[in-house]
């Protein structure tokens, strides 16, 4: 059986996927501290591990006390920590204890995004969360999309494609003293959501960003990596897709994913948005734009 960071088995293809869905269920309804949603957090990010990790290694990974790793397993229900992870090895899939065989650190990696996008596929089950967001950016005119650091990609692949259909998107990918300048402006020019992308590592400014825009009167629709992530307190509809973290670098397949279905169902919501589709692609044709 193969080894992961911190002596713990790695798991199997598939295995992570239940085990975040059920980590999900496990946290809905309580009220977590600042501190305790961070261990949450920590372990949705790696569900795969969470069963076999003990209360020193969890406390470590989430950048938190021993002590506060016991008291959020309490906090949850449980006498204290072994209790908690007794209850997880035994609701855990049995993929998790088989090992991964013969796959290689970047096989691993692929594989965790493969379990990412089921996971994302689970939750997709029930469509009136995205349909809602749809709805919501149909209807604000401007849409301010916030992407900032490692979420800027995101941010700006989904206002490349929302600009061919919705009349006025404005790409807030840059943090600074001008960041809410720009919420302002787009306040004052009738906007009434914002789609936010958020990925760790979690830069303060969206924090904050988030805070002052909901002050300011908008819906705020966010792209996470997880329901526990800093965002969700300053979020009106969050919209968990989870990270990979197996590499020197997270890798965000279904951050991409979910900010493509989103733009399906804002298509869904805008009436013209097939006629703007197809005034682009003849305005391409005409002017040569591709190769193809």
């Amino acid at each position: 059986m193969t080894q992961g960071a911190h002596g713990t088995p790695e798991p199997g293809p598939g295995a992570a996927t239940g085990t975040a869905a059920r980590l999900q269920k496990l946290f809905e309804g309580h009220r977590l501290t600042p501190t305790q949603r961070r261990i949450a957090h920590c372990m949705v990010r790696r569900a795969a591990d969470a069963p076999f990790l003990s209360s020193v290694e969890l406390a470590e990974l989430a950048g938190v006390s021993q002590p506060s790793v016991t008291r959020f397993a309490v906090a949850l229900g449980f006498d204290g920590y072994p209790a908690l992870r007794k209850h997880l090895r035994e609701v855990a899939p049995a993929a998790a204890a088989r090992g991964t065989g013969t796959y290689n650190e970047y096989q691993q990696a692929v594989q965790a995004e493969i379990d990412n996008l089921r996971h994302l596929a689970a939750v997709l089950a029930d469509p009136g969360p995205v349909v809602r967001a749809g709805r919501l950016f149909a209807a604000s005119r401007p849409l301010p999309v916030l992407g900032l650091r490692a979420a800027t990609a995101q941010a700006a692949g989904f206002a490349y494609f929302a600009r061919k259909v919705h009349p006025d998107v404005r790409l807030l990918d840059e943090g600074g003293t001008m960041l809410t300048d720009r919420i302002d402006a787009a306040v004052r020019a009738g906007a009434s959501t914002l789609l936010c992308f958020a990925l760790p590592r979690h830069p303060r400014e969206v924090v904050d960003a988030l805070e002052y825009a909901r002050a300011a009167g908008l819906t705020v629709v966010t792209v996470a990596d997880s329901a526990f992530a800093p965002v969700a307190r300053h979020t009106d509809l969050l919209l968990p897709a989870a990270v990979g973290t197996g590499l020197a670098f997270d890798t965000a397949c279904a951050p991409m994913l979910l900010g493509r279905v989103l733009l399906e169902a804002m298509c869904d919501a805008l009436p013209d948005a097939q006629a703007r589709l197809e005034e682009f692609d003849a305005k391409a044709a005409e002017r040569g734009l591709f190769v193809e």
